[in-house]
C-alpha cells in the first residue's frame, strides 16, 4: 500500500498536548490547516526531544543563513489552548525528521509512524512512494519557537520530581531508591 503523507505548507496550528492525568498522560501533536486536523501520539521523551532540536536548529539556521529568529516567541504565537477535538490518533510517531527549508525560510517537522520494517533514512523529508505514513509541517521561524516553547511546558507540566532521586513523585506516595526503603521517624532522631 502507498504511504499517506499529510503535508502542512501553512498550518493554523502546531501543537504538543495531552490527554490524561499526570502519571497516566499519552502525548499527541496536533496540525490543523483549514478544515484539516491531524493528531499523532508519541512518546514525552519524543516532545522533549524535538523542543530541544528544534531550538537548536533555529540557533544554527540563525548563525549560519542570517535568518530572523526570535529569541522568545512572540507572545501572539503562544498557543495556550487545549487540543481540538475529537482527538483521534492518525498513527504513532516511531521516526521524526526536522530541517531547514531555504526556499520557504521555514522549519521542516516531518513525524514518521511505527513501521516494522526499519525506516531508511532516504524516506525522511522526501516523497517516496513506499514507507510509512508521515505529517510534514512547515513552521516559520518564530512559529517554530513558539511551538518548542509550548512543547516544553506541556512535557514539564507532569508530576512533581522528589527532591532526592528527581523521579516523579505519585500523588499516593512515592518509594524513593535513594531511601533505600527506609522512612525515618520523628522517633528516630532521639
Amino acid at each position: 500500500m502507498a504511504r499517506v503523507i499529510h503535508v502542512f505548507r501553512q498550518p493554523d496550528r502546531f501543537v504538543a498536548g495531552t490527554v490524561g492525568q499526570p502519571g497516566d498522560r499519552t502525548f499527541y501533536l496536533q496540525a490543523s490547516e483549514q478544515s484539516r486536523l491531524i493528531s499523532v501520539a508519541l512518546e514525552k521523551q519524543q516532545v522533549a526531544v524535538l523542543a530541544e532540536r528544534i531550538g537548536s536548529l533555529l540557533e544554527e539556521v540563525h548563525r549560519r543563513f542570517g535568518a530572523d529568529v526570535p529569541d522568545e516567541p512572540p507572545a501572539d504565537d503562544v498557543d495556550v489552548d487545549p487540543l481540538d477535538v475529537p482527538v483521534e490518533e492518525e498513527f504513532r510517531v516511531g521516526t521524526m525528521g526536522l530541517g531547514w527549508d531555504a526556499e520557504s525560510k521555514a522549519v521542516v517537522i516531518e513525524l514518521l509512524a511505527i513501521s516494522e520494517e526499519e525506516v531508511d533514512e532516504a524516506v525522511v523529508l522526501d516523497d517516496t512512494e513506499e514507507g510509512p505514513d508521515a505529517v510534514r509541517v512547515f513552521l516559520s521561524p518564530s512559529a517554530a519557537r513558539a511551538f518548542a516553547h509550548r512543547a516544553d511546558r506541556v512535557v514539564n507540566a507532569g508530576r512533581k520530581p522528589c527532591p532526592l532521586c528527581a523521579e516523579p513523585l505519585d500523588p499516593d506516595g512515592h518509594i524513593c531508591p535513594r531511601q533505600n526503603g527506609y522512612r525515618r521517624t520523628e522517633a528516630d532522631e532521639d
